[in-house]
């Protein structure tokens, strides 16, 4: 059921995770102005959360160098708590994008039927070039088409990696307690995943 739901999962949920959670939405907006269309209505089409397998820093706010890059992109942190990931979050999931394979697999051990939906995110990047747009549902902006492609495009998504392993550079650094050319290192990263994802989801 509409909106698109993607989860984000790192360590801490203070670092790559909320990252990659914000900066989709902010794909998404900028996507919507693109199309001439109301950005405010994104989170109606795309709900972009996220949490980490560890509880350490559940009510923290982003931190810092990584709110940084974020609001330095154009985005938002207003909001924003770091939570643990539990199961619900992965049931309610469409798409769940980890930071690294061994996150991959921590969800996939909790929830195994969410492996299909389940990547980690550099991974769904290079999956999404071998996916045959042209083969997905309309993209029209309303939720129900959004979601449509959505689950369409995952499926996809899973059905190219077949045979397939993440490679080790789809990971992405843990930039905690390092720089801020880090930061911007890991933040360039995800934008190159969640870039196209926006354009998939509203071509």
């Amino acid at each position: 059921m509409p909106p698109f739901t993607v989860l984000h999962v790192c360590m801490g949920n203070i670092c790559r995770s909320p990252m990659a959670e914000r900066l989709l939405a902010l794909a998404v907006r900028e996507r919507l102005t693109r199309r001439s269309q109301d950005p405010a209505q994104a989170e109606e089409l795309v709900h972009s959360h996220s949490a980490g397998t560890g509880g350490w820093h559940a009510g923290e706010e982003m931190n810092p160098p990584a709110a940084r890059q974020v609001t330095g992109r154009g985005g938002d942190v207003a909001g924003f708590a770091a939570r643990k990931l539990r199961s619900d979050h992965i049931d309610a999931a469409d798409l769940v994008l980890t930071a690294t394979a061994d996150q991959q697999e921590y969800v996939v051990a909790l929830r195994p039927d969410a492996a299909a939906r389940t990547f980690v995110l550099g991974e769904f990047g290079r999956l999404l070039a071998a996916v045959d747009a042209a083969a997905l549902p309309p993209g029209d902006a309303t939720p129900e088409a959004v979601y449509a492609r959505g689950v369409a495009l995952v499926a996809a998504a899973h059905d190219a990696r077949l045979g397939a392993s993440a490679l080790a550079t789809d990971d992405l650094d843990d930039p905690w307690g390092r720089g801020d050319q880090c930061f911007s290192r890991v933040a360039d990263e995800i934008e190159e995943t969640v870039h196209p994802l926006a354009g998939a989801l509203l071509p």
